[in-house]
């Protein structure tokens, strides 16, 4: 039996996991988070085989939540199932201890592959992400641009092209005013960008929201 825990702030989301991975005989849900220290709680209670966690997350970005738990249980498989496409954080969090990475809007059968696969040990990579990876052997140093944001810049940058405000930003992000504008004035410089219009532009082009 494969123990598997639950990491989202959206309650239809872990009970249509839950509901979906009980037809499974080999799968339990054993237990469900909402935020990254909850998380941590799972991971320390030891009741769990395989972390199924949000990258998006009201207290600390899934990023911050996955350091700590591999930093505190570094044998815990870690399975990233995120609302993100694979270009904005698969390679990286691979490099940081993730046992796996998936679009949300991937097919239910492969969740059920990839706790498969990463409860025995393995990295479950999927297409996507193998494609990014051998893009990046091959591709060098010639990235695009917003592929050398920082995991917060980032977050911060595709908040900002979908309408955001820097108040509604800081307070959801829990950070201050400030310093979500000097991640917006880091994220302009490093884009050759000048107004939130500009991101809003690069974005859509880049594919980066719809």
């Amino acid at each position: 039996m494969i123990r598997i825990g639950i990491v989202d702030d959206h309650a239809v989301v872990r009970a249509g996991l839950r509901q979906y991975l009980a037809d499974h005989v080999d799968l339990r849900v054993t237990g469900e988070a909402t935020n990254g220290a909850e998380a941590l709680e799972l991971a320390r209670a030891g009741e769990v085989d395989v972390l199924l966690l949000d990258i998006s997350m009201p207290d600390q970005s899934g990023v911050d939540a996955l350091k700590a738990i591999k930093a505190r249980f570094p044998d815990l498989a870690v399975l990233i199932l995120s609302g993100f496409p694979e270009a904005h954080y698969a390679t990286n969090l691979l490099r940081l201890g993730a046992s796996g990475y998936l679009n949300k809007e991937c097919e239910p059968d492969e969740i059920v592959l990839a706790i498969r696969t990463v409860s025995m040990g393995r990295k479950y990579i999927s297409q996507a992400v193998a494609t990014l990876l051998a893009e990046g052997v091959a591709g060098g140093l010639d990235r695009p641009p917003h592929e050398l944001l920082s995991e917060r810049e980032l977050q911060v940058f595709l908040r900002l092209a979908k309408g955001e405000t820097i108040g509604a930003m800081a307070e959801a992000m829990f950070l201050s005013v400030k310093t979500v504008s000097t991640y917006r004035t880091r994220v302009l410089e490093k884009l050759k960008l000048s107004s939130n219009s500009e991101l809003t532009y690069y974005a859509m082009t880049n594919g980066l929201i719809q």
